[in-house]
């Protein structure tokens, strides 16, 4: 895979695994699209990657991706603006140590974590399928093999515990994933998780009030999926440094995977014929 013909979205990459992941597909020649909630956190990493990446074509857009209104004006703007989208990583995600809901009623990791990773590929199918041979990249985490998966508590609905429910968010992306691949296999769009490893960002400062390996090492994971002539072709995997491993069981079982997308769809809106 050409990194100077390709034109990657990264959510979340204003700090953390997310901007390192940018920056290191810049200085490999891609056009990177930089996202984040925040208008100036997102111009200013823009500016920095241009600067650590002269030669790279840097372009930005602002979407908050706890809401689905958000997401699609992300998403239209980004169809507006860009003729083609080879890859797309969905590297944004948060944890919460309270149940806040989003203003569409959703529990907040839930919707940022796995809503709107969904919905977003679901808005920009038909550019990622124009533009094949595509990638999406879906950071996941270990932490979805101890989740439990409950349907009638997707969303902390009987019971919220922190953790459990971060869990279940990650299951989400691996579900996600996997499911995608094989609805987009035909169209010569890949569909790859990962696991970053244990790494020093906000996010599990916030969550787990501990420390870990740099982003430099968090990022070549989501780096190697997005680019890496070696995975082409590739699709339906779990990575983990690099390399394919087993996911957690339930994520192989294909009627559990039917089940939650349709889940999904009917939390979205979106008519199952779509997708």
């Amino acid at each position: 895979m050409e990194a100077n013909n390709q034109t990657i979205l990264i959510t979340g990459s204003t700090d953390g695994i997310g901007k390192q992941t940018a920056l290191d597909i810049a200085r490999a020649g891609a056009s990177v699209i930089i996202h984040g909630r925040n208008h100036e956190r997102v111009k200013a990493t823009a500016t920095e990657i241009r600067q650590a990446a002269p030669r790279a074509v840097v372009d930005s857009v602002t979407a908050d991706l706890s809401t689905l209104a958000s997401v699609r004006n992300m998403a239209h703007l980004i169809r507006e603006r860009f003729p083609r989208l080879t890859v797309l990583v969905h590297n944004a995600g948060v944890y919460m140590t309270e149940r806040m809901l989003t203003p569409d009623g959703f529990e907040t990791m839930f919707a940022v974590n796995h809503l709107a990773p969904f919905y977003l590929t679901h808005l920009l199918q038909d550019l990622l399928i124009a533009s094949a041979p595509a990638r999406v990249v879906v950071v996941s985490s270990v932490a979805h093999t101890r989740a439990r998966l409950d349907f009638g508590n997707l969303q902390g609905e009987k019971r919220f515990d922190p953790y459990d429910t971060y869990a279940l968010s990650k299951l989400a992306n691996v579900l996600f994933s996997n499911e995608l691949a094989l609805r987009l296999r035909s169209n010569n769009v890949t569909s790859n998780c990962l696991h970053p490893g244990v790494v020093a960002t906000k996010l599990l400062r916030a969550g787990f009030s501990m420390s870990g390996a740099g982003v430099e090492e968090g990022a070549q994971t989501s780096v190697y999926l997005a680019l890496s002539p070696e995975v082409e072709g590739m699709t339906g995997k779990y990575f983990v440094r690099k390399q394919p491993v087993a996911p957690a069981p339930i994520t192989l079982d294909s009627h559990v995977r039917k089940e939650f997308w349709e889940a999904t769809e009917h939390l979205l809106g979106i008519p199952s014929s779509l997708f």
